[in-house]
């Protein structure tokens, strides 16, 4: 068994791959370095070096053998942080080589495959669940900045529906769990990554005046339009599910 250890970007992983093909590698498994555990001591580990010219001449293959869309699937599964995902796209990857005349993300006889098919739908899923629920609140500063906590990482997935959409305003989205975000300065929309964790207490302390004043007109107004009679909490909880909750401020 070969491990080969990666930093834990995509294009590390692109470049692992690569690497299993360059070295013609046959027992291996694909780790990102944050999640290595030795375990098996007679394992020999190869440490890649992410080099972009090979994750590139991975890509291009990729795109002639299952297009643009094919390689979007493989970024969610990637995005998904599932344990098996490196392993799972290496699969496709091999697939896609040894069938390159085929549509491999269609034969759902193949257990990899059919759980890639999966994995993109509970990101999909996702995805679109945090451009719906995402609360943005006014900073001292005038940013509007907005926390999530989603079960995958998604904020590369979403960054391009929130650049367009609100494209007159200063705003920042931050992941909880992840500890980064995309701020847009009326400009760029870029990745941030923050050498400390989010304070929620100092967080409350620089929200604008104007926001604590709309936060409770929305509370007031939420609860107002509520009718009691016709409350059905089962069915509330399946188009908005009580994970979210936390962070709308019509539930705070």
């Amino acid at each position: 068994m070969t491990t080969l250890l990666y930093d834990g970007s995509f294009d590390g992983l692109l470049t692992a791959v690569f690497e299993v093909f360059e070295y013609r590698y046959k027992d291996v498994e694909i780790i990102s370095k944050g999640h290595f555990h030795q375990e098996n001591i007679f394992a020999e580990i190869h440490e890649v070096v992410t080099q972009n010219d090979k994750a590139e001449r991975v890509l291009n293959k990729l795109e002639q053998n299952i297009s643009k869309s094919g390689i979007h699937q493989l970024l969610k599964v990637f995005l998904s942080e599932d344990p098996e995902s490196e392993q799972i796209i290496l699969s496709a990857i091999k697939q896609s080589i040894q069938h390159p005349q085929e549509n491999i993300l269609q034969n759902y006889a193949d257990n990899d495959i059919l759980k890639i098919s999966k994995i993109c739908k509970s990101v999909d899923r996702e995805k679109h669940r945090m451009t719906a629920f995402v609360r943005f609140e006014k900073m001292q500063d005038g940013v509007f900045f907005a926390k999530i906590d989603p079960d995958f990482n998604v904020i590369p997935l979403i960054r391009k529906h929130f650049k367009d959409r609100y494209q007159d305003q200063k705003w920042m989205i931050y992941d909880l769990r992840r500890h980064y975000g995309i701020l847009y300065d009326l400009e760029n929309c870029d990745f941030f990554y923050p050498e400390e964790k989010l304070n929620l207490e100092q967080y409350q302390q620089k929200l604008h005046d104007e926001e604590t004043q709309y936060q409770t007109l929305w509370q007031r107004y939420f609860i107002k339009t509520n009718i009691a009679e016709r409350k059905n909490l089962k069915l509330h909880i399946q188009h908005v599910p009580k994970r979210y909750w936390k962070y709308l401020t019509e539930k705070n």
